[in-house]
């Protein structure tokens, strides 16, 4: 992908990283790229009564490392989940200074026909504080009643099996039959994206800015 080294994905949540683009996380790790992952609530306010308050983000740190993201390039944020919105200034600033630490060369970020109220407002102050770089949306089809791929990246066998291997971390999730949770899903969205650019394997992104 160009001479994009150094990227930032931004995730509402504790598992939207991989679910979005986990496949591409994985390729960029084994073309030695530099990777950083930001999740910005572990959604506690979700869990049952009689789980840990840090069981997402124990789920997502496994999941990280199973992918081969080092522990200094993950950041996790204890926004509410659900609220993000009613904490839009504190959200940019925490944005402001990620761009200022990790100084990535592209971000990716939830779609912007992304339904989710807290996806919403990442990506709406992902572009701000990233106004001028590279910004990427990455698909969750189940938030979505629309989505326009601009962009794909196309994944071997190995980077499709490592984003099911991370996403098997989040045990919570499965439990709960998640249907995106499945490996039948992450198989078949990878082919369905593939089919479009003749490839076996991809992800689909929405382009929202390109700096060259």
């Amino acid at each position: 992908m160009m001479n994009y080294e150094r990227i930032l994905v931004l995730a509402p949540h504790t598992d939207d990283a991989e679910l979005g683009c986990g496949g591409a996380i994985a390729r960029f790790l084994s073309e030695g790229r530099e990777v950083f992952v930001a999740a910005f609530s572990t959604a506690k306010e979700s869990l049952p009564t009689d789980a840990p308050d840090n069981l997402l983000r124990q789920e997502f740190e496994d999941s990280m490392r199973i992918m081969g993201v080092p522990q200094n390039n993950l950041f996790v944020y204890d926004y509410v989940v659900r609220k993000l919105s009613y904490s839009r200034q504190e959200l940019l600033e925490d944005l402001v200074r990620l761009r200022a630490r990790i100084k990535p060369d592209i971000v990716f970020l939830p779609s912007v026909n992304d339904l989710h109220q807290d996806h919403q407002a990442l990506h709406a102050e992902g572009m701000r504080a990233f106004k001028d770089i590279t910004v990427w949306g990455y698909e969750l089809p189940w938030n979505h009643i629309t989505f326009s791929a601009q962009a794909f990246i196309v994944l071997s066998p190995d980077n499709v099996e490592a984003k099911w291997l991370a996403l098997q971390a989040y045990k919570s999730q499965i439990q709960l039959e998640r249907p995106y949770f499945t490996q039948e899903f992450v198989q078949s969205l990878a082919v369905l994206r593939g089919l479009q650019v003749k490839a076996r394997y991809a992800e689909a992104f929405e382009v929202m800015k390109v700096r060259l």
